[in-house]
């Protein structure tokens, strides 16, 4: 999904806004992710599905770059990934029917 620019450019003000006031001043937003991640799972499970997925990826990520396992924005991507990879699937099917083996972050 691409942006309006007029978006891009209300979302980047919204963040900027967020990071400061949360003290978390490098961090970087890939907002079209982000969106995509919100807009896959709330087409796949739920309207509100969208803003769940979004805040799990964003814990995920936290998770992982904070323990030093990946960088933050690559923490971002692998999490982002994993969910729109399971909105394929809608509610239920996909990897968790085989087990989560070898797909930890």
């Amino acid at each position: 999904m691409t942006l309006s620019r007029e978006e891009d450019s209300s979302l980047r003000h919204w963040s900027a806004r967020l990071i400061q006031a949360l003290q978390i001043l490098d961090l970087d937003v890939d907002h079209e992710k982000i969106v995509d991640v919100a807009n896959e799972s709330a087409e796949a499970v739920s309207p509100n599905a969208g803003a769940i997925s979004a805040f799990i990826v964003g814990y995920a990520a936290g998770a992982a770059s904070t323990h030093g396992r990946k960088g933050s924005q690559e923490a971002v991507h692998a999490a982002a990934e994993k969910v729109i990879g399971l909105c394929r699937h809608g509610e239920s099917g996909g990897p968790d029917e085989k087990g989560w083996t070898k797909t930890a972050q």
